[in-house]
């Protein structure tokens, strides 16, 4: 592909050589280079492409294509843009030809709910006939094959890739959880949802936003390109999204007046049942999942499903059965332990409270938690979780999480720090946290892991470690109760 076609509908200076050559491939990254490849510099937080030009051109590459000032160089061509993270979104859209005008994307952004949601809507859209694409935390998804992700959004490289791998497997809807960070770091540039759907907007990623302000603001870029926007009109911050973006828009909501309101609430502990009234009409859900907040996940994506004309018996009946991995999962259920655990991913001080909440409203003994805080993110929220989790809780068992680069008791200082009860112990080992939970555990007692959810491994000092938390409980059951009955 030529150079100009690579970077159709962009604006660009060019320094050195011709537009008109042709490129193999394009990269970000200067090891992934080989020849007549495309070299884009994209200003890093912790590294800048500008300093790799002379690896990528030793290791082949014909062009570069920069946003700040380049000194000498062997490249053929030197091609200037204003912004090269812009730039990567708009040639990757180019080089795979621009397949995501091929598919009708709905696009899911807020702190908790985006997981749960996307599910939802890959579910209830498959039962109605269509092939889905999913984007997401837990994995990709090109139909029922699984594509294992590190991102919950990935680099805008490899989101065009997906999409063209989808556009030629005859994926309809491709349906993704839209990070904060992808929107703030274009990582979803010049992509148009046909809908875009908000959750909520509470305390997290501090660390990389720095204010609540900012926050909200890289939230809101998706809803200025969604041809419609969902929101939840029980949050604040979906009010004010309605304030700054004049679109066509569905509301939905359980306390206030909105398009789409749950009623008549029935909780119970393997899911919900409640109403919702649709032009003048008034319909029975039975949802498979338990909580509130995942009642809110239900209205989201029944609101884009009803949006893009799918039936309401097709949603009725895909709710009742919908699954989603290490969300509010009873791992248990298989067991005749007197007990149950819950697996859920609740990593931030409104996400262990709403599971907390949940997991009490069916609890008949004690509630028994488990959790702790990843490392080299947003310390404030630390001593909130620890506050929550022992004043929900009638035991607390602090662990580790995924430390990253800190020290795990640093970490649990800051969790203690919040704590004003003695309804708790530090076990810094999570296995050997698990193990505790599972040995008190008593007739009826419900015991929440959280913080890790889906995730199977354990992020230490800069290495993956394989630590899948379902299998780890299921060996520790057969450990410690050998002749436990199967229901």
């Amino acid at each position: 592909m030529k150079v100009k076609d690579l970077l159709n509908g962009l604006n660009y200076e060019i320094i050195k050589g011709s537009d008109e050559a042709e490129i193999n491939k394009i990269e970000f990254d200067s090891r992934k280079i080989s020849a007549n490849d495309m070299f884009i510099c994209i200003e890093g937080f912790n590294t800048d492409g500008h300093n790799y030009i002379d690896m990528a051109v030793k290791n082949g590459a014909k062009a570069i294509i920069c946003s700040k000032e380049v000194s000498s160089t062997n490249a053929e061509i030197i091609i200037k843009v204003t912004n090269g993270r812009k730039a990567l979104a708009v040639c990757s859209a180019n080089f795979y030809d621009n397949p995501a005008k091929k598919l009708k994307i709905i696009g899911v952004t807020g702190t908790n709910g985006k997981t749960t949601t996307v599910f939802m809507l890959k579910a209830i859209l498959e039962e109605a006939g269509y092939k889905v694409g999913l984007i997401g935390t837990i994995a990709n998804y090109i139909g029922s094959k699984k594509i294992e992700t590190r991102r919950t959004t990935p680099e805008s490289l490899e989101l065009h890739k997906l999409f063209r791998e989808m556009a030629d497997e005859g994926v309809n809807y491709c349906v993704m959880e839209v990070s904060s960070h992808s929107l703030f770091l274009d990582r979803v540039y010049g992509i148009q949802f046909c809908e875009g759907i908000f959750t909520n907007l509470t305390q997290d990623h501090l660390d990389f936003h720095k204010t609540f302000e900012n926050y909200f603001n890289a939230k809101l870029i998706l809803f200025k390109n969604s041809e419609k926007v969902i929101v939840n009109i029980d949050d604040i911050y979906g009010k004010r999204i309605l304030n700054e973006v004049n679109k066509q828009n569905i509301t939905y909501a359980i306390e206030n007046a909105s398009s789409i309101k749950a009623e008549n609430i029935k909780m119970h502990s393997k899911g919900a049942e409640f109403k919702i009234k649709i032009y003048e009409k008034q319909y029975s859900i039975n949802l498979s999942l338990p909580g509130r907040y995942n009642i809110y996940n239900a209205l989201g994506a029944i609101s884009a499903c009803l949006n893009e004309k799918i039936d309401i018996d097709v949603i009725q009946k895909t709710l009742q059965n919908v699954f989603v991995p290490g969300r509010s999962e009873t791992i248990t259920k298989n067991f005749n332990l007197g007990f149950d655990v819950i697996l859920d991913y609740a990593h931030t001080p409104d996400g262990l409270e709403n599971i907390l909440k949940t997991a009490r409203e069916f609890t008949k003994g004690r509630l028994i938690s488990v959790f702790g805080c990843g490392g080299d993110r947003d310390k404030t929220k630390r001593p909130k979780m620890g506050k929550l989790g022992t004043d929900l809780s009638d035991i607390a068992i602090i662990t580790s999480d995924n430390p990253r680069t800190e020290k795990p008791d640093k970490i649990i200082e800051d969790i203690t720090s919040g704590i004003d009860k003695d309804n708790f112990i530090v076990i810094e080992d999570r296995k050997k946290a698990l193990k505790e939970a599972l040995k008190m555990a008593r007739q009826d007692d419900i015991i929440v892991v959280a913080g890790k959810g889906h995730e199977n491994y354990q992020e230490i000092n800069g290495a993956r470690l394989h630590f899948d938390e379902k299998e780890i409980i299921f060996k520790l059951i057969d450990e410690l109760f050998q002749n436990i009955d199967y229901k």
